[in-house]
């Protein structure tokens, strides 16, 4: 099996350099917001973070190909540095503390790219959560300081939690009786959103959750914690790993139920 430990390091240096920048500028009176073609926001910071990570891959892993939400794909290769760099911009920009640096490593395979290795920082609530294929995955202040991590084992839908985004777009895609059939089945609902419920299904808190729309870089990272915590991330369709457009996360024991509300 690879040793992703280097890895893994590398990315917690780049989630401490990206944090220390975009906490510089978080609730500044004076940040430059623009919208971008697809009528989402973009900051000064989201561009200032993603150049930052760019920089230190480029010069630590030239070999490694890198995409980025800002910049696009630059190289090729079997390695690829997958980056969000405010994932919650929309948080960001109005004051909210629940936005994430994602940093993920994904690696060429029989099935194609599958994330190897996955760091989620959110410094504006003090949190962070790491993984690397076959090393668990982890939370903590840092490599040294760190709790393991492991999914629940609630395996009755009446007795779970189910976390989501917002109710927008499961209707803007024809989903919505679905969502709320299951909102209607679990015990409670709770819309976190962004990064934070697939951390919460790692940690045990939360026991599924799903959005219906997402790219790449928002899942490459989530995707490696859920599954080092003993969980299951698929798109809706039930493919495996954060390639469907959209994810489904759950402990693995209600994986199937969640999709069988969702996934039609």
């Amino acid at each position: 099996m690879a040793d992703y430990h280097d890895d893994l390091r590398l990315a917690h240096v780049l989630a401490d350099a990206a944090d220390a920048a975009t906490m510089d500028r978080f609730q500044a009176l004076d940040l430059k917001v623009e919208t971008k073609p697809d009528m989402t926001p973009v900051s000064e910071a989201d561009r200032a973070a993603e150049e930052l990570i760019r920089g230190q891959l480029q010069r630590a892993r030239p070999r490694d190909a890198i995409l980025g939400e800002e910049y696009g794909v630059e190289g090729t290769g079997p390695r690829r540095w997958v980056i969000d760099p405010i994932d919650g911009t929309k948080n960001y920009v109005r004051g909210v503390p629940v936005w994430a640096t994602l940093i993920a490593l994904m690696e060429a395979g029989d099935t194609g790219f599958q994330p190897v290795v996955g760091v989620v920082s959110a410094p504006a609530i003090g949190r962070r959560w790491w993984a690397a294929k076959g090393l668990g995955a982890y939370t903590g202040r840092s490599l040294a300081k760190a709790t393991r991590l492991g999914v629940s084992k609630v395996g009755r839908l009446e007795d779970a939690s189910f976390a989501y985004s917002s109710l927008t777009g499961w209707e803007e895609r024809g989903r919505l009786d679905g969502f709320l059939d299951l909102g209607r089945a679990v015990w409670r609902t709770r819309a976190y959103g962004d990064f934070w419920p697939y951390m919460m299904v790692a940690e045990g808190s939360v026991d599924i959750c799903a959005e219906p729309e997402l790219s790449l870089w928002d899942m490459a990272a989530t995707a490696i914690v859920v599954q080092e915590a003993g969980g299951t991330f698929t798109g809706l369709d039930g493919r495996h790993g954060p390639h469907s457009g959209n994810a489904a996360a759950s402990n693995g024991l209600l994986h199937g139920e969640l999709l069988g509300y969702l996934g039609g």
